[in-house]
């Protein structure tokens, strides 16, 4: 007997929470297949097919892949979180920052609580900011206006839908339950940091990051590592946040803490000449720097 749109969408999470990309958007090809005769029957299955398969194209660095099947999947319902919030993200990769922008904050309007928009955004305006002057806002696309019935919609979290610290390429699997258990976890974690407890505290924020793997939990953990004198997992964590949000200071920093201490004083001093870049009077980096230039 062939296999059921349903059972076909579960295997494609199965494979992409393996990191199997490729075969898990395979599978999701397959049951969208299976759903194109049902036509508005199943517009909203369908919707989520798309937007599983568009996380896979945004994590292989389908960019442009990413944008059509999240732009079909907001056509089938308008205003989900999830395709938003990875159309914004590959729009960002692709250095359509006006685009990604818009995206950014229809998601904020939709959810005021997502995190992942309200660091898009910032991230957006500075790049606008540098590319086009302070009159960036004239150039912008039309932002659309959230109706209040999709607002009510999505406010409440329902079973697949990212919480409020969701990353755009967050597992398709992920549900509301276990996205807050991540956040518990990683708030667990900032305790035992506070207390010193650097061991104890990765291991939080490595059973975090399973759940829910977020920018911020990793920039933690490398913190935890470069207490624990882990240089190389701290550099690997760091890169992981950066893959994330390129423009993240403490991943930044961080790395390039772990690389002057493994002796790569190269990559670090690239590292800090990043971070300054976003923030040029940042003091510890530019403390870092006078100290790798002697080194």
């Amino acid at each position: 007997m062939a296999a059921s749109p349903s059972a076909l969408r579960r295997a494609g999470n199965e494979e992409f929470r393996r990191g199997q990309y490729g075969p898990a958007a395979a599978l999701y090809s397959q049951a969208l297949a299976l759903l194109e005769a049902a036509g508005e029957a199943a517009a909203e299955e369908r919707s989520v097919l798309l937007a599983n398969r568009a996380a896979c194209h945004l994590k292989d660095g389908a960019c442009s892949l990413c944008v059509a099947d999240c732009t079909s999947a907001l056509g089938l319902v308008p205003f989900g979180i999830k395709p938003l919030l990875r159309r914004a993200a590959a729009y960002e990769a692709l250095e359509r920052y006006s685009l990604a922008y818009v995206d950014y904050k229809t998601v904020l309007q939709v959810d005021c609580s997502i995190q992942a928009a309200h660091d898009g955004v910032n991230r957006m305006t500075k790049a606008l900011l540098e590319k086009d002057g302070v009159n960036w806002r004239q150039k912008l696309p039309p932002i659309p206006t959230v109706p209040v019935s999709a607002q009510t919609r999505w406010s409440a979290p329902s079973a697949g839908d990212p919480g409020a610290t969701a990353s755009p390429a967050a597992a398709p699997g992920h549900t509301a339950g276990s996205t807050e258990r991540a956040q518990t976890l990683k708030e667990e974690g900032n305790e035992l940091v506070k207390k010193g407890n650097h061991k104890k505290a990765a291991e939080k924020y490595s059973e975090s990051l399973k759940l829910n793997p977020e920018c911020a939990t990793y920039t933690n953990r490398a913190l935890c590592y470069l207490s624990l004198k882990q240089y190389k997992e701290a550099v690997e964590d760091c890169t992981e946040a950066l893959r994330l949000d390129p423009k993240n200071v403490k991943a930044l920093y961080r790395r390039a803490q772990a690389l002057k201490e493994l002796k790569d004083y190269k990559s670090s001093i690239a590292d800090v000449k990043s971070l300054l870049k976003i923030e040029p009077k940042n003091t510890a980096a530019l403390r870092l720097l006078q100290e790798l230039k002697r080194a």
